[in-house]
């Protein structure tokens, strides 16, 4: 398994430092915005589209994100945009901080208004960032459940064959066509999707803060076995990108 790209490492990459030019600006603007206020502005648009990829430059990726939001509030879009600083590496303790504040100051917004696509990736920031020991291991609770269904549903859209098998022109989509599930949820890139990869470097954070923590690591590592026919084992068995794999050989 790959190891997570260290902090200096993601500091010096030419792709990483393209990908948040213009983040400043969009910084800025976010700073003159009000909460209370985006509360109750619905983003006009003629037709909800989800985001499929990300585009590495940072203003044509949050114009595309927008079309996620038609119809939703700014402050869900904000939130989203917030996300997206952080995970390009930009002012990175500084928009977390922020992060941190909306949620506590917004949360009973957010935890109605947000789908389900968004709740998550509102827990891997926390999980990713957060000093509170407890709240990233309470959250890593939802991101396992909801990854473990993306991957059974996934499946079921790969085997929905007479014979139960992999269905090849259905494995080909999966690679080029978002799998739309529920609430926002997509399904997996079965093959190469780094999901599971991320989940995994998460998995191992959360396990080295405690004494006890390889039980969970181990327990994680006994259901990738390709004898222990589970959902894990099979998309493992279909696993192709080295760098996205989320098993120790």
């Amino acid at each position: 398994m790959k190891a997570p790209r260290s902090k200096l490492a993601s500091l010096f990459s030419l792709n990483q430092h393209r990908k948040r030019l213009g983040a400043a600006d969009v910084a800025n603007r976010l700073d003159q915005l009000n909460w209370n206020e985006m509360r109750d502005q619905i983003i006009d648009g003629d037709k909800l589209e989800y985001t499929y990829g990300s585009d590495k430059n940072l203003q044509m990726h949050l114009d595309s994100l927008k079309c996620e939001f038609v119809g939703r509030s700014e402050l869900e879009y904000y939130h989203a945009t917030l996300i997206v600083l952080i995970r390009r590496g930009f002012r990175v303790d500084e928009e977390f901080k922020r992060f941190e504040k909306l949620w506590y100051e917004q949360k009973e917004f957010l935890i109605n208004k947000l789908n389900t696509r968004w709740l998550i990736s509102a827990c891997d920031t926390f999980i990713d960032h957060s000093d509170d020991d407890y709240l990233r291991s309470l959250l890593m609770n939802a991101v396992i459940l909801v990854n473990t269904i993306k991957m059974q549903e996934s499946e079921r859209y790969l085997t929905a064959t007479e014979n139960a098998k992999v269905d090849a022109s259905r494995y080909s989509s999966l690679q080029n066509e978002r799998l739309a599930l529920f609430d926002g949820v997509a399904g997996f890139a079965v093959g190469t999707d780094d999901t599971l990869r991320n989940m995994r470097w998460r998995l191992d954070k959360l396990a080295q803060s405690h004494p006890l923590g390889g039980v969970v690591i181990e327990i994680f590592e006994r259901v990738q076995k390709l004898n222990a026919d589970t959902v894990y084992s099979r998309f493992r068995a279909l696993h192709i990108r080295d760098k996205t794999a989320w098993w120790q050989d």
